[in-house]
This record gives structure tokens, C-alpha cells and sequence, in this order.
């Protein structure tokens, strides 16, 4: 089921940018600090759950912007439901994608490492 899968893929994009937008200029919740990118999507296969992988840069405290995300998802899917218009609304599950800081790590420590050259 080829096209299925296509769908999937182009539905959990279009969740991604959206995601992104209303984390980014609709959320007013004061315990979400910090730069948040939504940097995956992935929709089951029935549509009702979606786990949202964020990265979260610069925060204050990233346990409570990622409870803060939680605790705001009903807001957040209510507001991708007017964006999106698909028969129902997937229930968000958030977790933490700690890849960027992981690679910003080993960014770091190859910097240390590496010969200065000149």
C-alpha cells in the first residue's frame, strides 16, 4: 500500500509545519520557555494518536516547557483541527528529540579535538 503510505508522510508534514506554527506564535503558556522546533510528526496508522518529537534550545527548564507542551496539547490540537481539515484530529503525544543537542555535543567536542590549522 504505497499510496497510503504517501498519504501518511505528506499528513505527518503538514501536522509539522502547523505544529510548528502554533508552538511558535499561538502558545501563551509562561512555563514553555525557550526555542521549541518541532522536528518530527509521526501519525499512526488510524489517525487518532500523533507523537510529536521536539527539540528545545535555550530553555529555562526543559521538563517543565516539555509538561507545558503537554499540558497545553488540548489547545493545540483544537487549533490544528481548524487548520487541518481532516475527519479527526489526532490526540498529541510529545517527546523530547535531544538529536540536535546531541549533535551540537559532538560538534563541541570535535572542535576541541581537531588540530587548529594556520
Amino acid at each position: 500500500m504505497p499510496t497510503s503510505n504517501n498519504r501518511l508522510n505528506r499528513i505527518d508534514e503538514e501536522y509539522r509545519k502547523e505544529l510548528s506554527n502554533i508552538i511558535d506564535r499561538d502558545l501563551k503558556n509562561p512555563n514553555i520557555t525557550g526555542m521549541i522546533s518541532v522536528t518530527k510528526v509521526k501519525v499512526t496508522n488510524d489517525l487518532k494518536y500523533a507523537k510529536v518529537s521536539v527539540s528545545i534550545l535555550n530553555s529555562k527548564d526543559i521538563k517543565a516547557t516539555l509538561v507545558g507542551l503537554k499540558k497545553s496539547s488540548g489547545f493545540i490540537r483544537s487549533e490544528l483541527a481548524k487548520r487541518i481539515n481532516l475527519r479527526n484530529t489526532p490526540e498529541l503525544i510529545f517527546e523530547l528529540d535531544e538529536s540536535l543537542e546531541y549533535g551540537a555535543r559532538i560538534d563541541s567536542i570535535l572542535k576541541e579535538i581537531m588540530p587548529k590549522k594556520g
